[in-house]
């Protein structure tokens, strides 16, 4: 109600327990004033400081936050702070931290960005040209990184759809940008932009939609009200179930399920390899959490509804992610295509089990958190080491460019196979303890028949991956084909992956934990 008389009550913010996101949108703001102000030749540095210095940050604020017990609704209702919060906004900020540096790299490049000199300029061009000879970069994909991290973590805490569409937005848009921004085969790269735009437009018009229905039948935008709607039983159920469609398409796209990943793999193979890094790993953990509270908190009176359609996409993105990915022959396709697969296992947890049903330590949310937690550093490892295997053009993305690599730089090698390992589910690697964990929430959720189809899938699967490792270590090394001299902006992120991949494999009681706290959601 408009008051009569005084002013409007000021809004009601807990700045420390949303410190966390207000100092990496800051610091985005702050990064698009320094590209405005400082000399070409000083952001860079400028740029890598600024953001490695307000993700750590970050990350310690969040880590005191959760240490003190903050939870509960902020800024006005519009975010949660809970157990999926924290896990979500910690592993953004980790997995985000590690590709960032990836970002950084110019060591392989010989000195120059992974980045376009002038992304405007026409491929080929003599102003192209130009611009990389005098040594320009492209510093602003620092800040709209942040944008897009900013973006994801509110996202995936947002408790009313208005909040969680705009934050869609504010994440997505910045991703189409740097999708157009490589330096090799830039036509492919504004391809990719732009049907990752495409993409993006038909997943906002399909959630806005939902959104709208579901408003119709429920009267408020707010996920506890909605849930307390559905409770009620409130009549129009054919505008709930039409809602709650349109809402699930729109996440899945995002999530790249089958039918929804078309160009998917195009977006992956086009865009610069540190981020399709990026937003294999983040776009996929931000939209899972988005989903997982949607479905938990506002439509889990409608399981009988959601569970088994979301059932079927589980199963068809699992084999359609399989077979596909069996007949590349690029590595980049590959690996979108084995992202693909991924979000179908993921999916399998989504709806085997609800989050009241005790999966031994955990709960269906918090065996995804733990799967998205193994995947993640698995995918950022490999994503910095596809950089580094090169040819005279640049980057080697065929698979038949990669054979015998094991004879020319073992390391390289060895790591990237134990990433292919953890990919396939082997024992004794993180990706084996992720998939035991969602394949046992389907199973006790009584989705038996979907953990079959699952099994088989993760068997077929492994052929490709091995695939990869038997070209490396077999055959004659291939012409042309060498490993790029990299920092520790490289190597610190593959090192962290290879060490987590193997922790989470043996070790994996302390993460599981925290997942496990992850799984408690509060309305």
């Amino acid at each position: 109600m408009i008051p009569t008389t005084g002013f409007w009550p000021a809004p009601d913010f807990v700045w420390v327990a949303i410190a966390p996101v207000v100092l990496v949108l800051l610091a985005a703001c702050i990064g698009i004033l320094l590209e405005a102000v400082l000399p070409r030749h000083l952001r860079f540095v400028a740029q890598v400081t600024l953001v490695m210095a307000s993700l750590l940050l970050a990350l310690g604020l969040l880590v005191v936050n959760w240490n003190r017990g903050r939870v509960g609704a902020m800024v006005e209702g519009s975010l949660m702070l809970d157990g999926p919060t924290y896990f979500g906004w910690g592993a953004l900020l980790v997995f985000g931290l590690l590709a960032f540096m990836v970002f950084a790299e110019r060591r392989v490049n010989g000195g120059a960005s992974t980045f376009a000199a002038s992304a405007a300029a026409v491929p080929g061009s003599v102003d192209e040209a130009e611009s990389a000879r005098a040594g320009h970069e492209h510093t602003e994909v620092f800040p709209l990184g942040l944008f897009a991290v900013g973006g994801m973590m509110v996202f995936l805490a947002a408790t009313d759809l208005i909040t969680m569409f705009v934050a869609l937005e504010v994440f997505s848009l910045p991703l189409y940008l740097l999708c157009a921004m490589a330096r090799r085969r830039r036509l492919l790269s504004q391809e990719a932009a732009l049907k990752y735009f495409l993409l993006g437009a038909f997943s906002s018009a399909f959630f806005l939609m939902g959104i709208a229905l579901l408003y119709v039948y429920s009267g408020t935008l707010d996920l506890a009200g909605i849930h307390n709607a559905v409770r009620a039983g409130t009549a129009g159920d054919g505008i709930l179930l039409a809602g709650l469609v349109l809402l699930a398409v729109g996440l899945l796209f995002k999530i790249g399920a089958v039918p929804f990943h078309s160009w998917t793999p195009d977006v992956y193979m086009g865009a610069p390899t540190p981020v399709t890094g990026f937003m294999a790993i983040c776009t996929k953990l931000a939209a899972m959490g988005a989903l997982l509270r949607v479905l938990y908190v506002a439509l889990d009176g409608e399981r009988l509804a959601w569970q088994p359609m979301l059932a079927v996409v589980a199963a068809v993105t699992m084999v359609v992610g399989i077979v596909a990915a069996l007949t590349q022959t690029d590595i980049k396709r590959m690996l979108a295509y084995s992202s693909i697969a991924h979000a179908g296992f993921i999916l399998t947890a989504v709806v085997g089990a609800n989050q009241l049903v005790a999966i031994g330590q955990a709960t269906s949310a918090a065996s995804i958190s733990f799967y998205l937690a193994a995947y993640g550093f698995a995918t950022v490892g490999a994503f910095a080491l596809v950089t580094l295997v090169r040819n005279a053009a640049g980057e080697e993305n065929g698979i038949a460019g990669w054979a015998g690599l094991a004879k020319k730089n073992p390391v390289v090698a060895g790591l990237f196979g134990l990433f292919m390992l953890s990919f396939a589910g082997i024992p004794l690697t993180g990706g084996f303890i992720g998939k035991w964990a969602v394949f046992t929430a389907a199973w006790r959720g009584g989705y038996w028949w979907l953990v079959l189809v699952a099994a088989l899938a993760s068997l077929v699967g492994a052929y490709f991956y091995l695939r990869v490792i038997v070209v490396m270590f077999g055959g004659e090394p291939a012409k042309g084909t060498f490993v790029g001299r990299a920092s520790g902006w490289t190597w610190i992120p593959v090192a962290v992956g290879a060490v987590a991949t193997v922790w989470l494999g043996i070790l994996p009681d302390q993460v599981m934990q925290l997942a496990t706290f992850a799984g408690n959601y509060l309305r």
